[in-house]
């Protein structure tokens, strides 16, 4: 389920295929599909019913369902990454460099935490590994600046090295530490015994996670 305050990032799927762009169609009713069951539910027979074409024609531009997984697993991520996108824009500017690095470090991973709750579905398929492979992720993982989300979270901490918070020899691999621990609690809250948490109270012990990250960095 969407919910409201979900990214907008991606566009409504069409029932049908009308206008031409059959592989855009073929994507949209992936998508879909990945929204409501996740990477399991992305099945390529079930995108060309969706698009109202009979399922050869979908060899023409996905020749595999690992094809269409692939290109669905982008757009999660540049729906992930938009989503950061916009939490950064509205962090005034204003501030002391410290300050204004950690509330980017901040919005990274809030926006990352709220797009896992909003699209449970999308959240698991972009970081999904199929029985295929993994395959190779084009472009089309980013969001509007170029940068898929792993790439807005090194930035945001190289800005605390830039802002004397962190200290440089700190810095390698700290993104994967950052991301390890927000990740895990998305997984908690959406698949695990955090489940049945309250939305308001789920948003406070993510606060407080990025705040232990932070400071652990």
């Amino acid at each position: 389920m969407k919910l409201n305050n979900a990214p907008d990032s991606l566009p409504p799927a069409r029932s049908t295929y009308r206008h031409g762009d059959l592989r855009r169609a073929l994507l949209d009713a992936g998508i879909e599909l990945a929204r409501d069951g996740g990477p399991g539910a992305v099945v390529l027979r079930e995108a060309t019913r969706r698009a109202g074409v009979v399922p050869n024609a979908a060899y023409r531009h996905f020749g595999s369902r690992q094809e269409l997984l692939l290109a669905v697993r982008e757009a999660a991520l540049a729906a992930a990454a938009t989503a950061m996108e916009k939490e950064l824009a509205v962090l005034p500017c204003d501030q002391p460099p410290a300050d204004f690095a950690r509330a980017q470090v901040r919005a990274v991973g809030t926006a990352y935490l709220r797009f896992a709750q909003a699209e449970p579905g999308l959240f698991r398929t972009a970081f999904v590994i199929s029985d295929e492979g993994s395959g190779e992720l084009g472009p089309g993982k980013a969001g509007a600046g170029g940068l898929d989300p792993f790439q807005l979270l090194g930035k945001a901490i190289d800005r605390l090295v830039d802002a004397g918070v962190l200290d440089p020899a700190r810095r390698p691999n700290a993104e994967y530490l950052a991301w390890s621990a927000v990740h895990g609690l998305a997984l908690l809250i959406i698949d695990g015994p955090l489940r049945e948490m309250p939305a308001e109270a789920a948003h406070s012990l993510g606060q407080q996670l990025i705040d232990m990250v932070e400071r652990g960095l």
